[in-house]
């Protein structure tokens, strides 16, 4: 008989189109091809619809509508307090199988007297209190700023109830020695679940460079100005940027500089496509927390990645990228590695690297191992 498990995602994951929930639906998609059977439970927002396709791989798929107003005297975080769904509670206590919460913002019924009993394992994809904190800094518009550092204090205090969780899973070797300081219990490290199998990368020279990501989250908005103004605008190399929710400063930066293209509206093959056809993914964050989802995916499918410290520290890559930390850097370098073959032997050390320490089937065994 197949062991069962609750899964509690923040948000509909699927189509896996950006980190959070590229981790959640390579999970559940893995953990039933060894063999669990799971619940899904998803919170719906947004222009996000329900999918046939996750019924692929769950027993049952459950939908609650996330809240777009709380009460505003609340001291919960804004994005626990708007998935307090009583059905969720309800769905949840039809069985008496393990609980997988996905991130801190599912956890609102964590400490409920009624799960007291069950299997409780949190999924942390960050720090999160770090990350607006972070998210914070690198927002300009003041009102969204204020929210993201009020936002900020409260999860750091609401972080508490992960003492309530029988296991923490970190994403990353940072995250891990961070909350197993934090809460002296249970806490591995679960790399991240992904799309890729096997290294696609191609060998020869590309003859552009490209960065991708969701440009309307602050974080890789200032990714994409700093390479534009700091970078590309003082090289007449091609720089390819892609991702939706471009802002105004953004197309205006990049305006003045006839080798810099933005492309919005791709799909997640167009994407790949052009990660794929480049000579060098650049990518750049000021967030040195969790792991990005969009580097794992760069090195499987794509030739050089040149990056910053804050982007591949403890992660693993490191070895795997060129890593530069200053802007003047990023300008010397990426003539020089657009004159270079990306070789086999560059292709036979990813293979070893990445099969090794991000390996999705296997990360599934261990991962089912841990709910039984």
């Amino acid at each position: 008989m197949n062991p069962l498990l609750n899964i509690v995602s923040f948000d509909i994951p699927y189509p896996a189109n950006y980190g959070g929930v590229i981790d959640v639906f390579y999970k559940l998609k893995a953990l039933s091809e060894t063999g669990v059977d799971i619940i899904l439970h998803c919170f719906e927002y947004r222009d996000r619809s329900r999918s046939a396709e996750l019924e692929k791989y769950c027993k049952k798929v459950y939908y609650y509508k996330r809240k777009v107003w709380i009460n505003p005297f609340q001291r919960l975080p804004y994005i626990v307090a708007t998935r307090n769904n009583a059905h969720l509670l309800e769905n949840l206590l039809e069985n008496d199988a393990p609980i997988l919460f996905e991130a801190l913002h599912s956890c609102y019924f964590l400490d409920h007297p009624k799960l007291a009993k069950r299997k409780k394992i949190v999924r942390m994809h960050n720090i999160e209190h770090d990350y607006y904190r972070l998210l914070a800094e690198a927002e300009k518009n003041v009102f969204i700023r204020a929210y993201y550092r009020f936002e900020s204090k409260l999860l750091l205090k609401y972080e508490e109830i992960l003492a309530n969780a029988d296991m923490i899973l970190a994403i990353s070797p940072n995250d891990t020695k961070q909350l197993s300081a934090m809460f002296k219990k249970s806490c591995f490290y679960l790399p991240a679940f992904h799309a890729n199998k096997e290294v696609l990368s191609k060998t020869g020279r590309g003859n552009y460079c490209f960065y991708h990501g969701k440009l309307s989250v602050a974080e890789n908005n200032q990714a994409a100005l700093f390479l534009v103004n700091q970078v590309f605008s003082k090289l007449s190399i091609p720089f390819v940027i892609c991702g939706d929710g471009v802002s105004r400063e953004l197309k205006l930066a990049a305006s003045g500089c006839p080798n810099i293209q933005i492309l919005e509206g791709l799909s997640t093959a167009e994407i790949d496509e052009r990660i794929e056809h480049a000579q060098i993914n650049v990518l750049s964050t000021f967030q040195p927390t969790g792991i990005k989802l969009k580097l794992l995916n760069v090195l499987y499918r794509g030739r050089f990645v040149l990056t910053n410290p804050a982007m591949v520290d403890n992660t693993g890559l490191q070895d795997l990228c060129i890593v530069k930390s200053r802007a003047d850097e990023f300008v010397e370098i990426i003539p020089k590695i657009m004159e270079q073959e990306f070789t086999e032997q560059d292709i036979a050390k990813r293979r070893e690297v990445l099969y090794s320490n991000f390996n999705v089937e296997k990360d599934a065994i261990i991962l089912k191992s841990l709910i039984n």
